[in-house]
């Protein structure tokens, strides 16, 4: 499980630009808080293999799919939300999980924590009402 502004990483699958080279359907974690996009650690090293001789050879797209045999079961097998599931449950979990963590925060006075989940809870709210404000 992958964490990132005291939110778990919601896991997916999508398209990074390495150079002038596009390499589609790549396992991601993106955080629902800030944003932040990595590839998932499980199959990090053969996505710069595949995006370097890609970018060598000068293919502009490439499917990761194509290359990498992993199944999508076992990449995202510690993943708490994923991006297809209901977007206000993984907003929910999300709240869910910071409000756990701030109770934490507050049990070891760690006061700094405490202010950085505050923030986060905010954002995570204010997507949360967005959401049920479209539904």
């Amino acid at each position: 499980m992958s964490f990132c502004c005291g939110a778990s990483m919601v896991g997916t699958k999508g398209t990074l630009k390495h150079y002038r080279t596009q390499v589609h359907n790549v396992p991601l974690l993106f955080c629902p808080v800030c944003h932040r996009v990595e590839v998932h650690y499980k199959v990090e090293n053969e996505y710069e293999i595949l995006a370097e001789y890609a970018h060598g050879d000068g293919v502009t797209d490439v499917d990761f799919q194509d290359y990498v045999m992993e199944e999508e079961e076992a990449i995202f097998e510690n993943v708490i939300n994923m991006e297809s599931e209901d977007p206000l449950a993984i907003i929910r979990s999300q709240i869910d999980m910071s409000l756990d963590l701030l109770g934490v925060a507050k049990q070891i006075g760690d006061s700094k924590w405490e202010r950085e989940l505050k923030k986060r809870l905010a954002v995570m709210s204010q997507r949360r009402h967005r959401l049920q404000q479209k539904a």
